[in-house]
């Protein structure tokens, strides 16, 4: 396996992100070693939270948190997913999987003998680590996530599945904006949940996955300011120009967020992460199916505590909530926060808050 190591320059200059970095070491089933890369911030002996994040971001995202935490006498952990943030990059879109990533962040919690963890999770970072929490549940003792879950489709129409490998395969090329405005369009059903109508979330969701891969210099930062920041339509749109013509390399008025989930991509080879990681969410039935029916089944029966914790006007992830719920009958759901997609960033204080007392809780 070949893989990207993104020299420590890149990432001199990013605002607001002064934490000492951790490196460990693993090896992947090819016996090639990945070098993960965590932080971990807070009084030692205070409770300890692994925060994870999901794509196309890295622990970056948790800044705005990890105050509010610390001061509340919380140990954050917060790891880059291989191909994410300052942890290697395997080059090649064969070496990502979900279950590979699975087994590289399984290997990481080993490594650093991490126990009596509360683990927090949202998009990937929720997907690969409830499935760490199944394999390895002995090392946790509270689980939270939000606008995640774990989808399990193993009756999806094959009109459904046609449709959705037939797009994905075809010529029709995707922008940005063409992307986000079926996106949007998402109706907040559950990924778990089949449906034969032409609303099937499967058939939204497949523009996100055709784009993110079919676009090699996938632009990280445009699609993260658009979810994160207030930005003018002509903002939008001249960043988009810059896109189009493939020169964004040269957009002048890049904000500090723009520039932090950019830095980990010195150049598009760098990005095989990012891209190819969408198409393994499980919205079709495919190769994590039994793993998924497994940890579902661990989960119906988790008797420590588990809290749902979802934005709730996040199109992408909207309803299913009550598949987790449903999944996890021992999961109390906290109030919606707002914030859409990346509430860590957008709702920082709110989120800590519900962590914090959730950690704090004696039950």
């Amino acid at each position: 396996m070949k893989v990207l190591r993104t020299p420590d320059k890149y990432f001199a200059n990013i605002k607001d992100y002064p934490f000492e970095p951790i490196y460990t070491s693993i090896k992947a089933k090819d016996g090639t070693k990945i070098r993960i890369h965590h932080i971990d911030e807070g009084p030692r002996d205070g409770p300890i939270l692994l925060a994870m994040h999901g794509q196309p971001v890295w622990s970056y995202l948790y800044s705005r948190m990890i105050p509010f935490l610390v001061k509340a006498g919380i140990r954050v952990i917060a790891p880059d997913l291989p191909g994410y943030g300052k942890s290697d990059k395997p080059a090649s879109r064969e070496d990502y999987s979900f279950q590979n990533q699975v087994d590289w962040m399984g290997e990481w919690l080993k490594e650093n003998n991490f126990t009596n963890l509360t683990f927090f999770g949202q998009d990937w970072g929720g997907l690969i680590g409830l499935r760490m929490v199944a394999q390895d549940p002995n090392r946790f003792i509270k689980v939270s996530m939000g606008n995640t879950g774990l989808p399990y489709n193993p009756d999806v129409p094959q009109e459904i599945i046609d449709k959705v490998k037939e797009f994905r395969a075809s010529d029709l090329k995707l922008t940005p904006m063409t992307m986000q405005k079926e996106i949007m369009q998402m109706d907040g059903k559950s990924l778990s949940k089949d449906s034969s109508t032409a609303f099937h979330p499967a058939l939204k969701f497949m523009y996100w996955q055709k784009f993110t891969w079919d676009t090699t210099n996938l632009p990280v930062g445009f699609v993260c300011s658009t979810m994160m920041e207030k930005r003018s339509k002509l903002s939008m749109l001249i960043h988009h120009t810059f896109i189009s013509l493939d020169i964004e390399r040269f957009y002048p008025f890049a904000s500090d967020l723009i520039k932090a989930y950019e830095v980990p991509f010195p150049d598009p080879s760098y990005k095989m992460g990012p891209r190819a990681m969408p198409s393994h969410v499980p919205s079709i039935p495919d190769q994590s199916l039994e793993e998924q029916r497994k940890a579902r089944e661990f989960f119906s029966t988790w008797d420590k505590p588990f809290l749902s914790v979802f934005a709730g006007d996040d199109p992408v992830t909207n309803g299913i909530e009550q598949d987790v719920l449903a999944m996890c009958p021992n999961a109390k759901s906290a109030p919606h926060i707002g914030g859409g997609h990346f509430y860590q960033w957008t709702r920082p204080k709110e989120l800590s808050t519900l962590l914090i007392n959730f950690i704090k809780e004696n039950k």
